[in-house]
């Protein structure tokens, strides 16, 4: 496991934890899924997690999103630790961004934003949205490029609509950490870069939010990322500042196969390298 390390000690002008995983191990049906995994993510730091299927990334962010419990080593999130705490009640402070969202009425845009306050996917009954949250909605539909399609409904919109929308939707208890899985999954090329494009202006007027994003996909990842862990079969393989971490020698350790990184604008690229066969 190889972890960078910008500082010998954290200066107490530091920004705030809202992540800390220490030693985390999780076994489950006699499977060992993560296997001394730690992390500290603090305010205002966007991190990616990436690596091969299976390799722990949506298991881990189960953990940061306080579905699952460790087996053994601890986790904190928003200073209050995985077994001392309700989980349910633990999860209404956090924002957490499914694509696969399960809903199934054609609710306006407005409506399935509004959602993110009643931590449900259908409307709560006898609740309703005072103004001053309906023009929160709204702000949020805005900054992510949805104004147009406020009152459109759910089953009319795009993969990537949905994407925004959904987004919006986690933003609205105003968390300190917005956790994100797989974001891009099934977005043709524009709908991935609108949707990168409102992650970088998300994370520019929201400076303090903290975010934590899975992916495969090194194409996938916002101008904005600052940090990145790379996870092959439960284990870290490099975890740090990104560009300490996506480099072309970690990132093929960790996808057991020879791939050449670079950055331009902002943005990774990955291609695979021709192996020499002798």
């Amino acid at each position: 496991m190889t972890t960078i390390s910008t500082t010998a000690s954290v200066p107490p002008t530091a920004p705030v934890p809202v992540i800390r995983a220490d030693g985390v191990r999780l076994v489950r049906d006699g499977s060992l899924l993560l296997d001394s995994v730690s992390l500290t993510v603090r305010s205002g730091e966007h991190w990616a997690l990436l690596g091969a299927n299976g390799a722990g990334k949506s298991t881990l962010l189960g953990l940061l999103g306080a579905v699952t419990h460790p087996t053994d080593g601890s986790v904190e999130i928003l200073g209050r630790t995985l077994g001392r705490v309700d989980l349910r009640e633990l999860r209404t402070l956090l924002g957490h961004v499914n694509p696969r969202h399960p809903l199934r009425s054609p609710l306006s845009v407005r409506d399935v934003v509004l959602t993110g306050l009643t931590n449900s996917v259908e409307p709560v009954p006898r609740w309703s949205a005072s103004v001053e949250q309906r023009a929160q909605a709204d702000q949020l539909l805005k900054m992510l490029g949805m104004e147009a399609k406020t009152g459109s409904r759910w089953p009319s919109l795009s993969q990537g609509e949905r994407g925004r929308t959904l987004i919006a939707r986690a933003l609205m208890p105003r968390p300190r950490l917005l956790l994100l899985d797989e974001p891009a999954t099934g977005l043709d090329l524009a709908a991935r870069e609108q949707l990168l494009d409102a992650l970088d202006t998300l994370r520019s007027e929201h400076p303090q939010l903290a975010t934590v994003l899975v992916t495969h996909h090194l194409e996938e990842l916002p101008a904005s990322t600052t940090h990145a862990m790379l996870l092959r079969t439960g284990r870290i393989v490099a975890s740090g500042p990104a560009d300490e971490v996506l480099t072309t020698d970690r990132v093929s350790d960790c996808f057991g196969h020879p791939v050449r990184i670079a950055r331009s604008d902002g943005r990774w690229t990955a291609r695979a390298q021709r192996v020499s066969r002798g």
